[in-house]
């Protein structure tokens, strides 16, 4: 801390002078002290240190504290004492001490709370008063030697009668600091202010009570010597505490002489360490509640299905914040539904229940609509208080969320505010879960129509097919089953590159391209072009893999498959025996060259043989980092020898499913075909 000395010099009498300019600064007390107490040594007047350092704490301490600027101190010795000024520089007058002779009690109620300090001054100094220079104005004593006398550390039972504390107890009461800031620190300061006011006054006990609000009432924080009695011989002086926070202290003394003044400034010293405890409790709370609105915000984040993120909301609020709490949900019609409700006493849940369905203009469904409507919270009123507070997203109101109170406590500002940024939040989760399953349903119903609804089915052949889709989006596996006259039919398995709306688009292009073609009784080799060529110039850079088989019948119930892989993964052939082996020969994915090559291959399928096609989202099938591959399907495969198509497929979607407890990270498209001759 730095200081500003503007004059130390020897007064013309052979004293000191000094003047200092010291900041604003919680430290600026002891500053003053030290300077003083340099100067009593100095000057040899160290019978006056005690009253001297007193006096120069509460003067100080008072310009720091109520004044808020810098001040100056000047300290002037002399051979008979020392008077002290000091000054700071805030507008406004002197605070004025009112007071009569020696002996006359000064109510301290009636004086200001920087008057206050003045009471020390007046009993202690010399001679006192005020100064006012331009820009400053203070406070100044003298003190002399023939004023000091003896200084004890307990004052005798003569002198609380007399009204004249000893400075040595005055000391110790007004430098008491509790030792821990926590509640068990605060309880043990209470005591030892309790004694040492007492002991000071000759009170024969006291006590200080507390209510912080929390709904426990007012309670005994501590007690020293017997209770006080209900009577005119006992004081009562409130603690000076910001609300939540209330208490009193009582004496067990006559309110004459100094027993009240002293006893209200310990309870005003007493309520600045409460109110340190106050600001300390309140900052615990918060960082707590900011805590748990973190933890609520991630729960809701996790959650994308509606009804389980509206069942979620009641359990987080109870029972932290209220005794039960209900989600209510609007329709299309703007009327409130039950969407969750909860209670901490599940036998009254049902009781609940029932309170939330009355209808009529005191019901409390009728408070829930006016919080909708107006956009803003509402009370509720027996038999179950608490309030409600609208459920508002993006600018659309989606319901309400009421909480009930605990027995005996009232919602506090910070729980409401609380409340208020859960109802923000669960909005948000709720709109961002309904936007969610709105996308999947698009989702869902874009895949359906890039696939056909039902396969042909055909005497002596089966056609099976099992799809199964990932998360919101759209991919780009498809399959189908296209006619290309009598007993000839064309099978398409294919893979298009990415997900989403873009994928969809070019899924599309491709089937209905190869529909066309087929339909104008095209080879497979042109066909494969044809759809290289229009992913090529209209694809945006994304390609396909695709698996292309002719299927037609002969005379003697055999399959003749002419099969094509344009960079797809080879065909699971399943012989009736259970025997398996993969066909096919690769080619050139489509949409990624000019052109491309794609040897064929022919497949004979005897009675009870099948033919396995499927997409890459079977064999990159993850357990952590083991893949499914196309040894697991080939061994699954085998066993399924003699099954309907149906049965095979589905037998094959179950095993690859099963295969890990992860949700697919891509589509699964399977399709059997199988000689039923």
């Amino acid at each position: 801390m730095s200081v500003e000395a503007d004059a130390i010099s020897d007064t013309p009498a052979g004293g000191l002078l000094r003047r200092v300019r010291l900041p604003n600064d919680r430290r600026t007390p002891a500053a003053a002290r030290a300077l003083v107490r340099s100067v009593l040594e100095e000057a040899g007047l160290e019978s006056l240190l005690n009253e001297a350092l007193l006096l120069t704490t509460e003067l100080s301490t008072n310009a720091v504290v109520h004044a808020n600027t810098e001040l100056d101190i000047e300290v002037r010795s002399d051979a008979t004492g020392l008077t002290v000024t000091v000054t700071d520089f805030a507008p406004g007058p002197v605070e004025q001490l009112a007071v009569g002779p020696r002996n006359e009690s000064v109510d301290i109620g009636e004086v200001a709370e920087r008057g206050r300090g003045l009471l020390l001054v007046d009993h202690f100094a010399s001679r006192w008063g005020t100064v006012h220079e331009g820009t400053g104005k203070g406070v100044w004593f003298r003190l002399e030697r023939e004023h000091t006398g003896e200084v004890t550390a307990v004052v005798p039972a003569t002198a609380a009668e007399s009204g004249t504390p000893s400075l040595g107890a005055l000391t110790a009461l007004l430098h008491v600091h509790p030792e821990r800031q926590s509640e068990e620190g605060v309880a043990e300061f209470a005591a030892d202010l309790l004694a040492q006011l007492s002991r000071l006054t000759g009170a024969a006990g006291g006590v200080i009570r507390l209510d912080r609000g929390d709904g426990g009432g007012r309670q005994l924080l501590a007690r020293y010597g017997r209770a006080p009695r209900d009577d005119a011989d006992t004081i009562r002086v409130p603690l000076t505490v910001q609300r939540p926070y209330s208490g009193e202290l009582e004496l067990d003394a006559s309110p004459i002489g100094y027993a009240h003044p002293l006893a209200t400034l310990v309870a005003e010293r007493f309520s600045l360490h409460l109110e340190n405890d106050r600001l300390r409790r309140a900052d615990l709370r918060r960082q707590t509640w900011l805590t748990f609105l973190a933890e609520a915000s991630e729960l809701l984040a996790q959650s994308l299905d509606v009804n389980l993120t509206m069942a979620l909301i009641p359990q987080l609020v109870v029972p932290r914040l209220g005794q039960w709490c209900a989600v209510h949900t609007t329709d299309a019609w703007g009327r409130l539904q039950l969407a969750a409700a909860t209670h901490a006493d599940e036998g009254t849940l049902a009781q609940l229940h029932e309170i939330l369905a009355e209808t009529g203009p005191d019901s409390i469904l009728t408070r829930l609509e006016e919080a909708s409507r107006l956009g803003t919270q509402v009370m509720l009123g027996a038999p179950t208080e608490g309030f409600a507070v609208p459920l508002v997203a993006r600018g659309t109101r989606l319901g309400t969320l009421a909480v009930g109170r605990h027995h005996r406590i009232r919602h506090d500002s910070d729980e409401v505010a609380v409340l208020e940024d859960v109802a923000r939040r669960a909005a948000l989760a709720i709109d961002n879960a309904r936007i969610h399953d709105e996308r999947h349903k698009v989702a869902r119903t874009l895949q359906a129509s890039l696939l056909p609804p039902a396969l042909p089915r055909v005497e002596g052949i089966g056609f099976a097919a099992e799809y199964v889709p990932t998360g919101s989006e759209v991919g780009g596996d498809f399959y189908d089953v296209v006619p290309q006259g009598d007993d000839t039919w064309l099978v398409v398995v294919g893979d298009v590159s990415g997900k989403g709306v873009q994928a969809a688009t070019v899924t599309g292009l491709v089937r209905d391209v190869i529909r066309i073609l087929v339909d104008d009784g095209k080879p497979m080799g042109e066909i494969l072009c044809r759809v290289n060529k229009t992913l090529v110039q209209r694809g945006g850079g994304r390609y396909c893999t695709l698996a292309m088989a002719s299927v037609s019948r002969s005379a003697d119930n055999v399959l003749s498959v002419c099969l094509h892989l344009a960079g797809h993964d080879r065909a699971v052939l399943v012989h009736a025996d259970g025997k398996t082996s993969f066909v096919g020969e690769g080619g050139t994915a489509l949409g990624l060259l000019e052109s491309i090559t794609s040897p064929d291959v022919e497949v004979r399928l005897q009675p009870g043989d099948s033919l396995i096609f499927y997409t890459d989202g079977v064999t990159e099938r993850r357990r952590g980092r083991e893949l499914f591959g196309t040894g697991r399907l080939r061994d699954a495969a085998g066993p399924l020898a003699g099954y309907p198509a149906e049965v095979m497929a589905a037998r094959l979607r179950s095993t690859t499913i099963n295969f890990s407890v992860e949700e697919p990270r891509d589509d699964i498209a399977i399709l059997v075909l199988r000689n039923d001759a």
